[in-house]
């Protein structure tokens, strides 16, 4: 993740006030990304008074009743425990895992957030969102969203068994690719109308959030964007972050090897 100004990691033992992640992808078939994000919950993140995880935490997730598979049951139990330490975890879906519901909420002891959300650290205003419902101009995808973000839409689809459903979200993957290879790269950005609005609604001097895989800072009249990277331990070219808002205010970009 780019640095721009922010200053540099301090080991000064204060908590941190925040910590924003998202776009981890984690599968049972990357396993350094999850060990490396179950490091990070049980190190990094217990320095912090808050955890904001914003989005696609999971590479998919098709209901809460595969809580039950193991691998998943560890991810949540990590996000409980964290939770126990006594730093707040906060939780907004993405659009790989926006199936997460009432029970994955008591499993991991994280309070859900709506995708556009706002708090406040001091005199700092903090705007948060997954990133998605920002990029307009991939109109095939906000058609899309439009459909399985609709309550009859998603109580329909986690009627039918585990498996079925495991096999449409599989289907909607490999379509979804083979259509977004034609696709030139702006439609995978945020739209600046949707950046304006976001600043306009929420009053925030600060906007924060994932999806698009482009860390980076970003100034929007005399406003910052800052764009959360995402994780793969798993491939040649590793990769991942987390942003930190330190004890004194200031941002600090981590990668995901280091520590606070």
């Amino acid at each position: 993740m780019q640095s721009g100004t922010a200053e540099k990691p301090s080991r000064n033992p204060t908590k941190s006030q925040a910590l924003f992640v998202s776009d981890i992808h984690l599968a049972e078939s990357r396993p350094n990304t999850t060990n490396a994000f179950l490091d990070f919950m049980a190190h990094q993140a217990r320095q912090s008074g808050r955890l904001y995880i914003l989005g696609d935490l999971f590479e998919y997730w098709a209901g809460d009743d595969d809580i039950e598979n193991a691998w998943n049951h560890r991810i949540l139990e990590a996000m409980r425990q964290l939770s126990l330490t006594g730093t707040a975890v906060f939780w907004m879906p993405g659009n790989r895992d926006f199936l997460t519901g009432e029970r994955f909420a008591a499993e991991s002891g994280a309070v859900f957030l709506p995708d556009l959300h706002d708090d406040v650290f001091g005199e700092l205003k903090i705007a948060m969102a997954h990133g998605d419902a920002q990029c307009l101009e991939d109109t095939d995808y906000v058609k899309f969203r439009m459909m399985v973000r609709n309550p009859q839409w998603q109580q329909q689809f986690l009627a039918q068994p585990l498996e079925k459903r495991k096999a449409i979200i599989e289907s909607f993957r490999k379509d979804n690719h083979k259509t977004n290879e034609t696709k030139p790269d702006t439609v995978w950005d945020v739209t600046p109308s949707a950046i304006d609005e976001v600043f306009s609604r929420t009053g925030a001097s600060t906007f924060i959030h994932g999806h698009t895989h482009r860390p980076g800072i970003h100034e929007h009249g005399g406003k910052k964007r800052y764009v959360l990277p995402d994780w793969d331990l798993d491939s040649a070219q590793a990769r991942g972050g987390w942003l930190e808002l330190t004890a004194s205010g200031k941002f600090v970009p981590h990668p995901v090897n280091s520590t606070i």
